[in-house]
This record gives C-alpha cells, sequence and structure tokens, in this order.
C-alpha cells in the first residue's frame, strides 16, 4: 500500500510539473517522467495505475512529438493506448481518458493529411495525380478507426451526465475530420451535422452552464467546416444527404449554389432538391461564388509562368457555372496580349473559393498543339 502512494505521490508531483504549478529543467522532466512510468508499470494489476500509465505514455508521446521522432512518439502512444484500454472498464472516468486517447492519438496519425481547416492537404477522387503515400493512407485509415472506437466507447458511458454527452459530440466532430481527410466527404458532412445536434441540445439543456461557450465555439466550428465541406460534394452526394435529412436548412442556398457550378440544371436542382423553381431562382440571384483562376503559358524554356492580372485573378459571380466562367476567360485570353499564338501552349485553372491544387479546380484546360482537348472538372 505504501509503494502504491508513493507512485500516486510521484504522478502528483509530475501533474503539478506538467500543468506548469511547479518548474523543472527539461532534463529533470525527462528524468522525473521516466521514474514515474517505470513505478507505474510495476503495478500492473492496480487499475488506477494501469489507467495514469496510458496517460503519462501519452505526455512522453508529446515530447518525442515536439523532438521531432514522430516515430517513437506513435510507438509510445499505441503502447499507452493498450494500457488505457486494459484500465477503460473499470471506471468511467478511465473509460473518458481511454476515449480521449484514442482521439489524440487519431489527430497525430492523420496530420500528414489535413490543412488548418482540418480538409484534406492531397486532392482526391478522379481528378487527383497525386495523393498521400501508401504509409500516409494506411496511417488516416488507423486515425479514423481509432475515432470511430472513441465514439463507440463515450456513446458506452452515462448519456444522462453532461460530460459524456459533450464527449461523444466532440469523437463525432473528430470522426467527420478524420473521414474528410480520406475523401469521405459526404460521410463527413453527416457527421458534423450529427454533432452539431448533440451540441445545440447541450446548449439549450444548459444556457447558463459553464460549458455553454465551449458549446457556443464547437458550433461555430462545426458551422464552418460544413460551409467549407460542402464544396467537396457532388450533387449525388448533396440530394443523398437532403434526403436523409442531414442538410441543414441554412447551407441549402451554398448547396442549390455547389449544384449550379458543377452544371446541374436549375429544374434538376429543383426537383431533386424539393424545392420551388423560383427558390432556386432566388437562391442563386442572391447567392454569390467566389470563382478564382490561374492561367499560365509555358516557355521556350518548358516552365510554366503564371500570367499577371486579370488572368491570375479571381471575382464574385451569381448563377453561373465553372464551365461559364471558364469559357468566357479561354475567349478572353485567346483574344489578349498575352495569347501564345496557335503554336503556344498554355493551360487554366479554375476554382471555387480558393486557389489551390490543380486536381480540385472546378475547369481546367490545357492548350496547344499536341495537347488533350481541355474539359471542365
Amino acid at each position: 500500500m505504501a509503494q502504491r502512494e508513493a507512485v500516486l505521490r510521484l504522478d502528483g508531483q509530475w501533474a503539478r510539473v506538467r500543468a506548469g504549478a511547479a518548474h523543472a529543467e527539461p532534463q529533470e522532466r525527462e528524468r522525473l517522467l521516466d521514474e514515474l512510468i517505470g513505478a507505474l508499470r510495476a503495478h500492473p494489476d492496480d487499475a488506477q495505475c494501469t489507467a495514469l500509465l496510458g496517460l503519462r505514455l501519452a505526455d512522453r508521446a508529446a515530447l518525442r512529438f515536439a523532438e521531432g521522432d514522430r516515430a517513437s512518439a506513435l510507438a509510445t502512444i499505441e503502447e499507452g493506448l493498450r494500457s488505457s484500454e486494459r484500465a477503460a472498464a473499470y471506471s468511467p472516468e478511465f473509460a473518458r481518458w481511454y476515449a480521449r486517447g484514442l482521439i489524440n492519438h487519431g489527430v497525430w496519425l492523420s496530420w500528414p493529411l489535413s490543412d488548418e481547416d482540418r480538409l484534406p492537404r492531397h486532392p482526391l477522387g478522379p481528378a487527383a495525380t497525386e495523393g498521400p503515400s501508401a504509409m500516409e493512407r494506411a496511417a488516416g485509415e488507423r486515425a479514423r478507426d481509432l475515432t470511430r472506437t472513441a465514439v463507440g466507447v463515450w456513446a458506452g458511458l452515462d448519456q444522462h451526465d453532461p460530460v459524456n454527452r459533450r464527449g461523444l459530440a466532440q469523437a463525432k466532430v473528430f470522426l467527420g475530420d478524420r473521414l474528410a481527410e480520406l475523401g469521405f466527404a459526404e460521410d463527413a458532412v453527416a457527421w458534423a451535422v450529427d454533432a452539431e445536434s448533440d451540441f445545440r441540445q447541450l446548449l439549450l439543456a444548459n444556457p447558463a452552464a459553464e460549458a455553454a461557450q465551449e458549446a457556443e465555439e464547437a458550433l461555430d466550428h462545426i458551422g464552418r467546416q460544413l460551409e467549407l465541406r460542402l464544396r467537396f460534394l457532388s450533387f449525388d452526394s448533396v440530394v443523398s444527404l437532403r434526403t436523409r435529412g442531414l442538410l441543414p436548412e441554412r447551407l441549402l442556398p451554398q448547396a442549390v449554389v455547389a449544384a449550379r457550378i458543377q452544371g446541374v440544371a436549375e429544374p434538376e436542382i429543383a426537383t431533386r432538391l424539393h424545392l420551388g423553381a423560383e427558390q432556386v431562382r432566388t437562391m442563386l440571384e442572391v447567392t454569390p461564388w467566389l470563382a478564382v483562376w490561374r492561367v499560365e503559358v509555358r516557355g521556350p524554356d518548358g516552365l510554366w509562368n503564371v500570367q499577371e492580372h486579370p488572368w491570375h485573378s479571381a471575382t464574385e459571380v451569381r448563377n453561373r457555372t465553372a464551365h461559364d466562367v471558364g469559357a468566357e476567360l479561354v475567349r478572353g485570353f485567346a483574344g489578349s496580349g498575352q495569347y501564345p499564338g496557335d503554336g503556344g501552349h498554355w493551360r487554366i485553372h479554375l476554382w471555387w473559393h480558393a486557389e489551390g491544387d490543380p486536381a480540385g479546380a472546378r475547369f481546367r484546360l490545357v492548350a496547344g498543339p499536341d495537347a488533350p482537348v481541355g474539359t471542365p472538372s
């Protein structure tokens, strides 16, 4: 018993250092953490020590990440998760620690796949020429599976406890992130909408609670994510979400615009989204989209040179497809002083919202004597 109490005192000492309540030099921090991990490992049959071991191995992994040793950090987290999983059955608190560990590990694994907006860093789908490496993709799939497990752990806890309900909602947000990174845009939106509903219920249940600000921040984040992810959906996916009741009404105007950008005719948009023709026309007239384009000409050295404004620019447009805007740019450039002539090589890419990878362009064309016929994306 005395030995166990000494271990818990050592953990308390580390917790103060970790929180900044007590100072320790980097070498002393490492020594203290190593000593604590060794002491916790000496009590494999003690549920609390086993649960704490999972937390402290995660702390060690964070230090390894900070040092740039990703491989060691990931291996350490895997060991920590095995310890956390063993302890999870003994108390709800240990189960919560395990669920949070699963989510954190998913974030670390998927880091190379996601940009600052938690959107795919690599273009995915049939237009992509370069995607994540096989190793990165495998790590992303592992991250998705871990996060799905975390959703299951949170869902298995008492949902009358707002802490567990909030944890489940947060886990759904992270699962949406992991799915988006792998190109499952429709599923990512579905999970985000599900999480949004959970956070709204939490906010309604305790509007003055301390957690209300956290719920509001989560709702703001989810709202931005939904608007961004809508740009990655095919019209068939938008229709599917609408049919399943997973397309929030406030996003309908943007969904209609997204369909029009893809070239879907107004009558089809109205029919498949169960909207009136006048509703669709009004949404298209009042909701602009940002067309961003870049024209490049290949020089004698074989390098592609980006042209200056207005051939590298952006503007808001209404009720026009990407092909409409792209075709107008093609005609304009062909009649400009920058046009290299019928024997020259040039190309154009047009994006919705932001310039990005060519594979993500909504319209693209490569022109030249030996170039393939350009087609819209």
